[in-house]
């Protein structure tokens, strides 16, 4: 089981934003920039091309959404997408809010972010997220 898996289930503390049936959306942990949030789907699957294509499809329609509730959250020009993989053995979309494009560099983090304003920052984007009616 991952740590994305075990956060899905309630073992592991997040900043959840949004949720369906088949996806979970939380912040990342060691955000880039605030704002930074993960999309993973709730079925473990490694490699994100290894998901079939209807659910990769529902993945990046969920992650659109996600997407518009960041820009409502944190005004910026436009919510970056990148897929990495190689940290943690789970498929996952990080969204990263963009003003400028130097913003998508992986190698800076955020120094110790604060719990409040993480939670304050969660409660931002889920504030705007419009999930299926």
């Amino acid at each position: 089981m991952t740590i994305f898996s075990k956060i899905i289930a309630g073992e592991i503390p997040s900043y959840k934003v949004a949720e369906d049936d088949e996806f979970f959306a939380f912040l990342d942990i060691n955000p880039i920039v605030w704002g930074h949030t993960l999309v993973v789907p709730k079925q473990e699957t490694d490699y994100i091309f290894d998901i079939d294509d209807a659910r990769l499809g529902r993945m990046m329609a969920f992650a659109k959404k996600v997407a518009a509730a960041i820009k409502e959250a944190f005004p910026c020009r436009k919510v970056g997408m990148a897929v990495l993989g190689l940290e943690v053995p789970h498929a996952h979309i990080h969204l990263v809010p963009l003003k400028h494009e130097g913003d998508m560099d992986f190698a800076k983090k955020v120094s110790n972010p604060d719990p409040a304003r993480m939670a304050e920052t969660a409660a931002a984007i889920a504030s705007h997220f419009k999930p299926n009616p």
